[in-house]
C-alpha cells in the first residue's frame, strides 16, 4: 500500500475516526520509538576510555574529621 492509497482510505472516513486513526498512527509511531530505543547495547564499547587509580579505595582526607 503507498501513501496516496492510504490517504484516499482517510479521506472518505468520518470525522469521529478520523480522529482514531490520528490517535492510531500517534501510537505507532511511539510503538516504533521504543523498539528503536530497545536495540541491544553492546558491552565493551568503553573499554580502556576509563581508568582508576590504584588509591580509589583509600579514605579521603577531606573526610578525616568524620572518621575519627
Amino acid at each position: 500500500m503507498n501513501d496516496i492509497e492510504l490517504y484516499a482510505k482517510f479521506a472518505v472516513l468520518p470525522d469521529k475516526f478520523k480522529k482514531e486513526a490520528h490517535d492510531f498512527v500517534d501510537f505507532l509511531k511511539t510503538k516504533m520509538k521504543d523498539k528503536e530505543a530497545k536495540k541491544k547495547r553492546v558491552a565493551g564499547l568503553a573499554k580502556g576510555l576509563i581508568e582508576m587509580s590504584d588509591d580509589f579505595d583509600e579514605p579521603l582526607d577531606d573526610f578525616k574529621d568524620y572518621r575519627q
